[in-house]
């Protein structure tokens, strides 16, 4: 199944609230990705910025498991979400 760039648009946002939410995360997606708090919002209407949200989601089973969880979710939907967005393509190197 291929999601479409707006959808996953919608899951990279849900993740980005979850993350918000998430006190002991927060700092640590903060200090990964090099964004300030205030630029968090104008940050979420960029494409790339929410492929780089999923990107630091799938570095960790727990936090897909836990973010799945949280919004009723299958687990493999926040990596068929980054596959949507700009820089998420599969590359095939043969």
């Amino acid at each position: 199944m291929s999601l479409s760039q707006t959808r996953a648009e919608e899951i990279a946002l849900a993740c980005l609230g979850w993350l918000a939410a998430n006190e002991d995360l927060l700092p640590v997606f903060m200090g990964a990705s090099g964004v300030a708090a205030e630029d968090l919002r104008a940050s979420a209407e960029d494409p790339h910025f929410l492929g780089a949200v999923l990107d630091f989601l799938l570095m960790d089973d727990a936090w897909v498991m836990g973010f799945c969880q949280a919004q009723g979710l299958a687990y493999d939907v926040p990596y068929q979400a980054r596959q949507a967005l700009p820089g998420g393509e599969q590359v095939h190197w043969t």
